[in-house]
């Protein structure tokens, strides 16, 4: 089941169709901090609001513009290029003074302010988004008070959005190679694999001379921008190993794409819950919303009450060898589910610089502040939607549920 199949909550409810990112400006998400600056210590934290940029590329013209190491600024969470977005990052070795006078293209500077600690990922409450969905019809607006209520009131499901498994819908299947040290079928996937569907006629050309065993074509033909490919068939090239051209690929990436394994395993046990997501189960590991600690359910008829309430929720693997299992029919369905990709707990335990210990994530989240408006401005109609999340859960995951336009998902 690709990230595309995946069935909907909402699936009595007709969608609006149209489609979201036309314009950056119409994608605009602001980080909710878990704490704010303590006005005193070592770092300065700042909130830089940027538009048509990614998190890693912020922060490299950052470090730049301060003469200060990547290394050494901080961030809670990734955020799109394609968007407007605000964030808060911290710097080591700076002044809020210099960080304020920063001029720099597509980046502006709202505030900075001095802190004890360094910026971690995960130090996070959540994400509040605008987003404007256009090739709409604005009267549709009316339709979507129903369905944003069961979404509400029985949660949004908590799917990882189309974006963690990449341009070409891979990531995972280049996590699961990464994670069988299978280095052949990586290249594979990476340098081949052509499909006319996915690939411009530059990068389908140099796939399919890869695929034909000729390097050096497909070295000649792959396009700049893929700058990553272009460097691990050079390096395949000149070593003629394997093992070492995966090596060449930045660690980073490489954990992305076993997260990406890990979130298709965790979209693929969602789907199979998806008519009682809701619902705990005896056995389930339930996740506590205010404050993400997890317990086991012994008797679900005791517990049921509190997931009624919003208190509680099933929980999901993120698989890693450390990950603790749930009970009865909650780990058949999960064993079922890594036993069709031939995976266990200690694959990830024998993978290398890859292995992951795994955590549990909750199957719902439940939107908050939830608005909606409708007009035509310069740009055409659209529809808006204004809604708040906790983080590392996707504001794609709504849209889907009030969009509707994946031709191929279920019901």
């Amino acid at each position: 089941m690709d990230a595309m199949r995946l069935p909907y909550l909402t699936s009595e409810f007709p969608g609006i169709g149209g489609v979201i990112k036309q314009r950056d400006e119409d994608f605009f998400v602001q980080e909710i901090p878990l704490y704010e600056p303590g006005g005193e210590g070592e770092h300065v934290y700042a909130e830089i609001q940027k538009i048509g940029v990614s998190t890693f590329d912020a922060i490299r013209r950052v470090a730049g513009a301060l003469r200060v190491s990547s290394r050494d600024i901080g961030y809670a969470g990734m955020k799109d290029a394609r968007a407007l977005t605000r964030q808060v990052i911290s710097i080591q070795g700076t002044t809020p003074e210099a960080v304020m006078a920063m001029q720099l293209p597509d980046i502006s500077v709202q505030w900075a302010a001095r802190h004890a600690n360094k910026l971690r990922l995960g130090h996070l409450w959540g994400n509040r988004f605008a987003i404007k969905i256009r090739q709409v019809n604005p009267t549709d607006v009316v339709r979507l008070p129903p369905l944003l209520n069961v979404l509400r009131e029985r949660g949004l499901p908590n799917y990882f959005g189309e974006q963690r498994f990449g341009r070409r819908g891979d990531n995972a299947r280049l996590g699961a190679a990464l994670i069988a040290a299978d280095d052949p079928m990586l290249l594979r996937l990476l340098l081949g694999s052509p499909d006319p569907k996915l690939d411009d006629p530059a990068a389908l050309e140099a796939r399919q001379a890869f695929e034909r065993g000729d390097l050096e074509t497909a070295l000649r033909l792959l396009p700049r921008y893929l700058g990553m490919e272009r460097q691990v068939l050079g390096r395949f090239i000149k070593t003629g190993n394997p093992t070492a051209a995966v090596k060449s690929i930045d660690e980073k990436i490489r954990r992305l794409w076993v997260s990406a394994l890990q979130s298709e395993l965790f979209n693929q046990v969602l789907a199979r819950r998806i008519g009682s997501f809701d619902q705990v189960r005896c056995g389930d590991l339930a996740w506590k919303h205010d404050n993400g600690a997890c317990f086991l359910v012994e008797d679900a008829a005791v517990e049921s009450p509190r997931a009624a309430r919003f208190e509680i929720s099933p929980t999901g693997p993120m698989i890693g060898y450390r990950m603790t299992l749930p009970q009865g029919e909650p780990l058949e369905i999960e064993q079922d589910v890594f036993a069709g990709h031939a995976l266990s707990g200690e694959h990830f335990r024998l993978a290398g610089h890859h292995k992951v210990k795994g955590v549990r994530r909750p199957l719902r989240v439940q939107p908050k502040d939830v608005d909606l408006s409708a007009g035509v401005d310069d740009h055409g109609p659209h529809v808006t939607l204004v809604f708040s999340l906790p983080a590392g859960s996707f504001a794609t995951s709504l849209l889907r549920e009030v969009m509707k336009t994946d031709a191929d998902a279920q019901s």
